[in-house]
């Protein structure tokens, strides 16, 4: 059984060469890979072009210049966004997915639930919490992770014009729609250790951490 793709799958990457074999394997048919080299020195872009992934290089370097690239770059309708460090299976993309295309929601977002201990760092963990409890009380946002796997149209993304390019992204997103009034669904996704010889820019360390919390107030602020 064949699919047509309908959705394009941005995968901001940044060093993540190692992942990229065994991620790009498991992606389901319905989904076009886009791969956004944001600085890669790993070979990261030759990789992705290798295993037939479109390649887009977005030389600023951030989070946020990384997924708009990304979305500028896509064709389909429909489109989500999706670490591409191996943390997470891309079939959970498919339930997203159908919530948006069957109408149970504007956009749809992934739960992290750690796979195992030391999956998700302690302080990682608690700046994630507590941004999220804290958009779901002051703008009465409905979910509770900033939605590192996410699914929506794409046109209405780039209506919001969203401004942030750094790791507050994912925040500003989340005001964006809750205000905008989009309706959000919601579903737990696995949240697995990365890929060996991939590091991450966030959770990798207090400092990186600490680094993206302060991206986070700034657009919160």
């Amino acid at each position: 059984m064949t699919h047509d793709t309908v959705c394009d799958l941005v995968l901001p990457c940044r060093d993540e060469a190692p992942a990229l074999g065994d991620l790009l394997s498991r992606v389901p048919a319905e989904f076009s890979v886009v791969v956004v080299d944001n600085g890669s020195r790993d070979g990261t872009a030759e990789v992705a072009a290798g295993l037939g992934a479109r390649v887009v290089v977005e030389p600023t370097p951030g989070y946020g210049s990384a997924v708009h690239a990304g979305m500028l770059a896509a064709t389909h309708d429909y489109v989500a966004v999706m670490d591409g460090d191996g943390s997470f299976d891309p079939a959970d993309l498919r339930r997203l997915l159908a919530d948006v295309r069957e109408g149970r929601a504007d956009m749809s977002v992934g739960r992290r639930r750690p796979t195992g201990r030391g999956v998700w760092p302690w302080h990682a963990r608690l700046g994630n919490a507590l941004i999220a409890a804290w958009l779901r009380r002051s703008i009465g946002m409905d979910a509770h992770d900033i939605a590192p796997m996410r699914v929506c149209r794409r046109q209405a993304l780039l209506d919001l014009d969203l401004r942030d390019r750094r790791f507050g992204y994912p925040v500003e997103l989340l005001q964006a729609v809750t205000r905008a009034g989009w309706r959000i669904s919601e579903h737990d996704v696995d949240y697995h250790p990365r890929a060996e010889g991939t590091r991450s820019k966030v959770s990798g360390s207090v400092t990186g951490t600490v680094r993206t919390a302060r991206d986070f107030w700034r657009v919160l602020s």
